[in-house]
């Protein structure tokens, strides 16, 4: 998949006087049925994380608190989000590698995940990667 199908997506915001808001379905707002949640926050200042990609999990990135970066690599393109509206989610599509970055102080991101955790589908190895990537696009042209 190239990079363009990745993509920042706008969830609803129901404002409030007395709060915000906002709610996410699986298959409506995302474009896949997730199955798992996960979330970082802590992550000491200078650090990033992810640093790998996966061959067919599907993610959705939310930054719920404070700000951070991700950095997507199909092989071919690179291209940096700020992720600093927790009403704004980021699509990223199987076989992207990503990496975490520029995380503010109390930051917290939250993944929606179409699968269950699964090492096999990790591809930790960034020259794996861009062989992996380079015969998928050999393959659609």
């Amino acid at each position: 998949m190239p990079l363009n199908d990745c993509r920042i997506i706008e969830l609803p915001k129901i404002t409030d006087p007395r709060g915000n808001l906002t709610f996410v379905e699986g298959g409506n707002h995302v474009p896949f049925d997730f199955r798992r949640a996960y979330y970082l926050y802590d992550v000491p200042g200078g650090s990033d994380r992810g640093a790998h990609a996966h061959r067919n999990l599907h993610q959705f990135v939310i930054a719920m608190s404070g700000s951070f970066d991700v950095v997507l690599d199909d092989g071919h393109d690179r291209r940096r989000f700020h992720m600093n509206r927790s009403y704004y989610g980021l699509y990223v599509c199987p076989m992207m590698w990503r990496t975490l970055d520029n995380f503010s102080s109390g930051a917290v991101c939250l993944v929606l995940a179409s699968e269950h955790y699964d090492p096999a589908d990790y591809i930790r190895d960034h020259d794996e990667f861009l062989r992996l990537a380079g015969q998928r696009r050999q393959a659609v042209e």
